[in-house]
């Protein structure tokens, strides 16, 4: 069987708010068997618990801004699709503040901070989602939909109207069961126009953006001296943007996402339209040792270590 993971020991990053401006620190702590991702605000006079799912999003606007009553976190995002790429199930993430830091745009600096903890098995199995039948949610043109697939396959069309977003590059399709994401996917940075920052300035926001932790665009070009880490870059964030959006369900999903001009509100609405239609996904677990599920099995655990990993060990 396939179990689930957390982390040994804590470790801990800083970094700056996209929006405050501010230096937030994080802490990544251990957590227990089945007690899933949750975030805590410890800047405050009393520590407020975030347990991750659907219904903990609050806002979609600029990120996925997590909260409880009138405590939120920003920006989770990144860090999600991270702890779902490296496949932890449960652990605590301790915020000094009320935003993920940025760090370089892209989730490759969390990936980096975990893979610098000791990763452990469980003794819990790990939960998986099985689409099993189509689940879609519309919006003007956009949409966003989960079909049966036998993978997790991640389907993204992007659709700007300016000069950089070459046709050619606005589409990719990858499937996660048999691809890196930390080489396809985990560098891709967030972007932002020029006139979307100045604006978001003006109103208190954007603070903490830069060109060292966005690519930013005029009217007519990318303005960063150094250009793209991919010739399609700009959908690629869009995909790793999706991955920590889709791990609010708490586990990884078996099935076909296909996205078109699709965020983060449609993302959510996605997921929180899963959570209704009960009869068309299932929990289930993946056993190395059975003949219907070794394949899958062994094909999610190839981009997430095994034993033979020094990182990864057993919790005792």
């Amino acid at each position: 069987m396939i179990f689930q993971r957390s982390i040994k020991n804590e470790v801990s990053t800083v970094g700056v708010g996209l929006h405050s401006g501010e230096k937030v620190r994080i802490v990544l702590k251990p957590a227990k068997e089945n007690s899933g991702i949750i975030f805590k605000r410890i800047d405050i006079g009393i520590p407020v618990e975030i347990r991750i799912e659907p219904k903990a999003v609050k806002e979609t606007r600029l990120s996925s801004t997590i909260g409880k009553g009138k405590f939120k976190i920003s920006t989770v995002e990144h860090l999600m699709s991270a702890l779902s790429a490296s496949g932890i199930d449960n652990i605590i993430i301790e915020v000094a503040g009320s935003e993920i830091p940025i760090m370089d745009g892209s989730s490759i600096a969390f990936i980096y901070l975990i893979n610098s903890a000791v990763i452990c098995e469980q003794s819990e199995f790990k939960k998986f989602a099985v689409i099993k039948d189509v689940i879609k949610v519309e919006e003007d043109e956009k949409f966003a939909k989960f079909e049966p697939y036998n993978g997790f396959l991640v389907d993204f069309t992007i659709d700007f109207p300016h000069p950089a977003f070459k046709e050619e590059n606005s589409h990719v399709e990858i499937d996660f069961f048999k691809d890196s994401y930390v080489n396809d996917i985990s560098r891709a940075r967030t972007f932002g126009f020029m006139q979307e920052v100045e604006y978001l300035r003006s109103n208190g926001l954007a603070r903490g953006g830069s060109l060292d932790n966005a690519i930013v665009l005029d009217e007519y070009k990318i303005l960063n001296d150094e250009g793209l880490r991919y010739s399609d870059e700009f959908v690629r964030h869009k995909i790793l943007d999706a991955i920590g959006d889709l791990y609010m369900i708490g586990m990884p999903i078996i099935g076909k996402f296909t996205a078109y001009k699709s965020g983060h509100e449609l993302n959510n609405k996605l997921l929180r339209l899963m959570l209704k239609e009960k009869t068309k996904w299932a929990i289930e677990y993946l056993d190395l040792g059975s003949e219907k599920t070794a394949s899958l099995a062994s094909d999610y655990l190839r981009d997430k270590g095994n034993f033979k990993n020094k990182n990864l060990e057993v919790a005792q």
